[in-house]
């Protein structure tokens, strides 16, 4: 007895945290591709194959993204040494641009009913903006084409799907609803829910790019999902490009009320905490450098502006600046991963004007007469209480103050203040 406690204890010490074997597991990939969510994708392609899960299963939603994390994502997926299942589900969403190529490059590819996919024409981009620029455009957007579609090409034949409808969801950007992508042989089911999907896989057999094959076992398992942590979820939310511009701006607007009027603190503190986030965020993304230098010149004109009173034509190339600059920040050409029109012009017409009316206040309160402390006491009148000569006395404000003057003054005569010497005031008659 002692002996079965002591090896008990020793394996309970030694071996902690056996993976577990036999869940399946589950991840959501929602929304726009981009660099948080490919780590995370990445993070759990590992873990499911430390815990030697029987398969993946990736619910897709996406509208497209940043090329360079979808292969992040596709080549982990190629080299998963579990199944990878991905579902387009629910009902009504979509696996567009980089999803059509996730999608094809699963073990299994399903789709729930309602659903469509591709529309994966790669884009070429100047500044951020899709174009199509002549000849010379036009010879670069068929090099991007070719490169992506011998991409898609070998991962279609590989997974045994069919290469020429794969081909037209590139050369074409053709959509295929849930039922013509299973007629034209890109996925391998239609599944209204999970349940219907776990029978389906129940038993089927898949091969690996390695070329092991492998047998995927549903029933009787428990599904374990697997989600972003509080770190990733935050650099989720600020790496959306519109989401991080509108920090930078309320960071930029906050912490110029601070400068301008020291002391309360608060607008300080928060501004610098959205500044920094949106730094953050950005840091994640490609960034346009021209972008940048329009947003500094469009700060530039509107100083500008106030300053030299361009008759509001450096406001409005400031204005035409900003936005352009915001539209261009973030160097890609896929609109789901691109700052918009609406939130430029919704940021890039408010931050103007808030700027413009502090700008303002500020320069106004640079050129007043200062209302207190020795500079305050210049240009201000007051009554002789004595002669005034070398040495004297007036009252000003109710109070009195030690005076001389260079010419006599009569005691009872008005007098104002031209300078403040050692609390001593230089005074000069005021004629009447």
């Amino acid at each position: 007895m002692f002996r079965f406690r002591f090896l008990a204890i020793a394996v309970l010490v030694l071996f902690p945290a056996l993976p577990s074997r036999g869940d399946i597991a589950r991840v959501d990939l929602n929304g726009a591709i981009d660099p948080v969510t490919a780590a995370f994708v990445v993070r759990c392609i590992e873990r499911a194959e430390n815990e030697h899960a029987t398969m993946l299963l990736m619910r897709l939603q996406t509208p497209g993204g940043f090329s360079a994390s979808m292969e992040d994502i596709i080549s982990k997926m190629l080299g998963s040494k579990v199944p990878v299942v991905v579902y387009v589900a629910p009902s009504g969403a979509k696996a567009a641009s980089a999803g059509f190529f996730i999608l094809l490059s699963s073990d299994v590819a399903a789709m729930a009913p309602g659903t469509n996919t591709g529309a994966a024409h790669p884009l070429m981009a100047i500044g951020g903006f899709p174009v199509d620029g002549g000849q010379a455009g036009k010879t670069l957007t068929d090099k991007i084409t070719s490169n992506a579609t011998a991409y898609l090409r070998s991962i279609a034949a590989k997974r045994g799907r069919s290469v020429a409808e794969a081909e037209k969801g590139v050369v074409e950007s053709k959509s295929f609803t849930d039922a013509e992508a299973l007629n034209a042989h890109l996925i391998d089911f239609i599944a209204k829910d999970e349940s219907e999907l776990f029978a389906k896989l129940q038993g089927y057999r898949v091969r690996s790019f390695s070329g092991e094959e492998r047998v995927i076992e549903t029933r009787g398992q428990s599904i374990v999902d697997y989600r972003m942590s509080a770190r990733e979820k935050l650099l989720a939310a600020i790496t959306q490009p519109n989401l991080a511009l509108f920090l930078g701006v309320i960071g930029l607007i906050l912490l110029y009320f601070e400068f301008t009027h020291p002391g309360f603190i608060a607008p300080g503190v928060v501004g610098g905490i959205c500044l920094l986030l949106s730094v953050l965020g950005f840091s994640f993304l490609p960034i346009n450098y021209v972008g940048v230098l329009l947003i500094l010149l469009a700060i530039g004109l509107l100083v500008a502006e106030v300053k030299v009173g361009g008759f509001g034509v450096l406001g409005i190339g400031g204005l035409v600046a900003m936005v352009f600059g915001m539209l261009i920040l973030v160097d890609s050409p896929d609109p789901a991963v691109r700052i918009g029109w609406f939130t430029a012009l919704s940021l890039a017409l408010p931050f103007a004007a808030i700027f413009l009316i502090i700008l303002v206040a500020l320069l106004r309160s640079y050129r007043q007469k200062a209302e207190t402390g020795n500079e305050g006491m210049i240009g201000m009148t007051g009554v002789a209480d004595s002669d005034i000569g070398e040495g004297g006395r007036v009252r000003i404000r109710g109070e009195y103050w030690a005076a001389r003057s260079a010419s006599p003054v009569p005691a009872g005569r008005t007098v104002r203040v031209l300078a403040v010497e050692n609390l001593t005031l230089i005074v000069e008659e005021v004629k009447k």
